[in-house]
C-alpha cells in the first residue's frame, strides 16, 4: 500500500537518451590497509574500560581474561577495580596491540577508549 502510495505522488520518469557513466579506475577507489608502518609501532597507548550497568562482573571478567590472556580470576579483579572506580586502564602497549584488545572487549560491547 505504501508503494503505491508512493508511486502515484512520485512516479518514475526514465528518459531513454541518458547512459550511466562507465567504471574507471578515477571513479573507484582502492582501500588498502597499512600494516607494518614506524608508527604506529613505537606509538605507546592504553586501553581505557568504562563501567556500566548491563554486564555482570562474570561476562565482564571472562571477556578480560580473552582480550588480555589472563585467567577469570584476574579479569574479575579488574573488573572490580572497574566497577569501584567507574574507569580503569585495563592494557597498555602498542597502538595495533591496543586496538586489538578494545575490539575483542567491544564484542560484548563493553564501552572501551583507546587512547595515545
Amino acid at each position: 500500500m505504501l508503494r503505491d502510495l508512493a508511486s502515484k505522488l512520485w512516479p518514475l520518469k526514465f528518459s531513454s537518451n541518458v547512459t550511466p557513466p562507465k567504471a574507471t579506475s578515477l571513479t573507484t577507489p582502492e582501500i588498502g590497509f597499512l600494516e607494518d608502518s614506524e608508527i604506529e609501532q613505537g606509538l605507546a597507548a592504553r586501553v581505557l574500560l568504562y563501567n556500566d550497568s548491563y554486564h555482570s562482573f562474570d561476562e565482564v571478567g571472562m571477556q578480560l581474561a580473552k582480550a588480555l590472556g589472563c585467567s577469570v580470576d584476574e579479569g574479575e579483579a579488574i573488573a572490580w577495580r572497574v566497577h569501584a572506580t567507574g574507569q580503569a586502564i585495563v592494557f597498555d602497549g602498542d597502538l595495533m596491540g591496543c586496538l586489538h584488545v578494545s575490539a575483542i572487549l567491544e564484542e560484548i560491547a563493553l564501552n572501551t577508549q583507546v587512547m595515545t
